[in-house]
């Protein structure tokens, strides 16, 4: 039988009876961890056990680890890594590239250590002069053909370490002035533009095996929907950007949405994203997800076998030089 067709969060740092019971039953596809479930690696690495262990599979456990502002493993037990957008340019034109490799791969390897297999990372949004502070350093950079390179390392140094990346914010959030945590954006900018910059860098990625969507209001395509609950958009990022990886929706209890979150994440699967992302383990909210869901269907089952197929053990690699050959291309200062 398929898994369900979500990813849920869970309430603390270690699984409540009602939530072991709850899993089981509802089967989600995937788990994500947030700064709430941390504490230090042995508690990390049961309680990956005990997710995998209420679905009886080897189930994705995603984390958001892109470094600055967003990442939930942190000092003293983990790197607190510098902004991304400040990382590129500490590291200046020629360097930038093979140094965000390198950061990837040590972030992959944190990662594993503790059974997280997934990483909410890269970030394709492309930055300007508009973008909103709570994304801006958290981009590489406003050329797209430099966001794409530096995306692709990151994306590599993860597979390199075991890790899935999930590109994000398809089909591009960098354009936003609001916060979609909190509010509802809207790009205005005309298709032409849109398809030579935001689009062309997701493009350019579109043979990475995960994606997540941007809560966004594109008026040239769709005026009246976020792209994850527009079929139209969702069209366009399957055909036009050619993404036929697994698709899913940014954390559908985020205040860009409108309706309950049953209605949003029928929407999102309505309009084409292969699973709904829950972040905030409120047990309501996930079987209020449950009931609107139901089960993945075949094309999704197939993109997430898919994308699943693609995790690679890691390779061999020498932690102490890795960290100094980062810290060379960054003039000394790699962390936060």
């Amino acid at each position: 039988m398929a898994s369900g067709a979500y990813i849920f969060g869970c309430s603390g740092q270690n699984l409540t009876p009602d939530e072991r019971a709850f899993f089981r039953d509802a089967d989600p596809w995937g788990f994500i961890l947030f700064a709430r479930n941390i504490n230090a690696p042995d508690q990390i690495r049961g309680l990956t056990l005990d997710l995998r262990e209420t679905v009886g599979r080897d189930a994705p456990i995603l984390i958001d680890q892109e470094g600055g502002r967003v990442q939930r493993l942190t000092a003293p037990r983990w790197r607190n890594w510098l902004p991304p957008l400040d990382h590129m340019q500490q590291a200046g034109v020629g360097q930038a590239i093979q140094s965000m490799y390198l950061r990837y791969r040590l972030i992959a390897h944190e990662l594993r250590t503790v059974g997280i297999d997934v990483n909410c990372a890269p970030m394709a949004d492309v930055a300007n002069a508009q973008t909103h502070d709570f994304l801006k350093n958290r981009c590489y950079g406003t050329d797209v053909s430099d966001v794409v390179d530096a995306a692709r390392a990151v994306a590599n140094g993860l597979m390199d370490g075991g890790v899935l990346p999930i590109v994000k914010h398809i089909p591009g959030h960098g354009r936003a002035t609001l916060d979609s945590h909190k509010d509802l954006p809207r790009v205005d900018t005309d298709i032409g533009t849109l398809r030579d910059t935001d689009f062309a860098a997701f493009k350019g990625l579109s043979d990475l095996p995960m994606a997540m969507t941007a809560h966004i209001v594109y008026s040239a395509i769709d005026p009246n929907l976020p792209a994850t609950t527009s079929p139209q958009m969702m069209q366009l990022i399957r055909d036009e950007i050619g993404f036929d990886g697994l698709i899913m929706s940014d954390d559908v209890s985020m205040e860009a949405l409108s309706g309950t979150i049953g209605e949003r994440s029928a929407a999102s699967l309505a309009a084409g994203c292969d699973v709904v992302l829950h972040c905030n383990g409120v047990m309501d909210e996930m079987q209020a997800v449950v009931s609107a869901s139901g089960v993945m269907t075949k094309p999704a089952e197939r993109r997430a076998e898919n994308a699943l197929s693609c995790k690679k053990t890691p390779d061999t690699i020498d932690i102490a030089t890795v960290e100094a050959d980062l810290k060379a291309l960054l003039n000394g200062r790699v962390y936060g």
